[in-house]
């Protein structure tokens, strides 16, 4: 039997994530999840990738939308969302609708020590799911590709076990983590629900650079993808955890909610 043991959102793209106890499952994924997003002054995205600070950035839930704070910065408001004239703004293949919003991104300039802007996706802007993993037409957000990312803790487990410094689960920035059965049980993963909520697994997660990143201390090291390169590879890509999209939605999961295979 599995279990939810873990929830997560990442509010924007490549920032610091918060735990939840419960979480709403919208069209686009978990509520709030990667509806910000970060970019340079052509409107082309940024991550962790390029500039390894945005470990550094720690988001927290307040009453109107969710608090971003840098070191010993003074913490900068940010809302749920925000109307205003829209831009196209570049992630990966995609080219999508959003909003600016201009007070966060004098604060981001001015911390980072370059221009950049805090974009917003607003719901009429709709982000297609790649057209061979979706099944009825799915969007997405801010992601790299998938609403929703999955990882059993017995896959962590697993590879804590061959390393000499363990780590802990941000570094796979996962939505939903679960507890039970064997590593890498989510590989096979088709069909699920968790609360009457029904899931579909449509893709292993290949992984990057950012693993190799502590979200703590924002240094970049060789592991865990050295090790995770040694027994965890697929047609050439590292894998770990798996992509993941919402049949239903309008419904919510939280903690301890039974994970069951359909």
């Amino acid at each position: 039997m599995y279990f939810v043991s873990q929830l997560f959102i990442y509010p924007i793209k490549s920032m610091g994530g918060i735990a939840l106890n419960q979480s709403n499952i919208e069209e686009r994924g978990l509520q709030y999840d990667r509806r910000w997003m970060l970019c340079n002054e052509q409107n082309q995205f940024i991550s962790q990738r390029e500039f390894n600070e945005l470990a550094l950035f720690n988001l927290q839930l307040s009453v109107n939308g969710f608090a971003v704070q840098y070191k010993n910065e003074l913490a900068f408001e940010i809302p749920f969302s925000i109307e205003g004239s829209t831009e196209m703004v570049n992630i990966w293949d995609d080219e999508c609708k959003a909003i600016e919003y201009k007070k966060a991104s004098e604060w981001f300039s001015k911390i980072l020590n370059f221009t950049c802007k805090l974009f917003y996706m607003p719901n009429e802007t709709k982000r297609k799911v790649g057209e061979q993993y979706s099944v009825n037409n799915e969007i997405t957000i801010f992601s790299d590709g998938f609403p929703i990312l999955v990882i059993g803790q017995e896959s962590l487990n697993d590879l804590n076990n061959k390393l000499a410094i363990k780590i802990e689960i941000n570094r796979f920035r996962p939505n939903i983590v679960f507890r039970g059965g064997n590593a890498f049980d989510e590989d096979n993963f088709a069909d699920f629900s968790i609360n009457n909520m029904q899931f579909k697994g449509v893709k292993l997660c290949s992984r990057c650079i950012m693993i190799t990143i502590n979200q703590d201390t924002g240094i970049l090291s060789a592991e865990p993808l050295k090790t995770l390169a040694t027994y965890r590879t697929v047609n050439n890509n590292v894998i770990f955890g798996k992509n993941v999209i919402a049949l239903q939605t309008n419904g919510f999961i939280q903690v301890n909610d039974e994970l069951k295979l359909l």
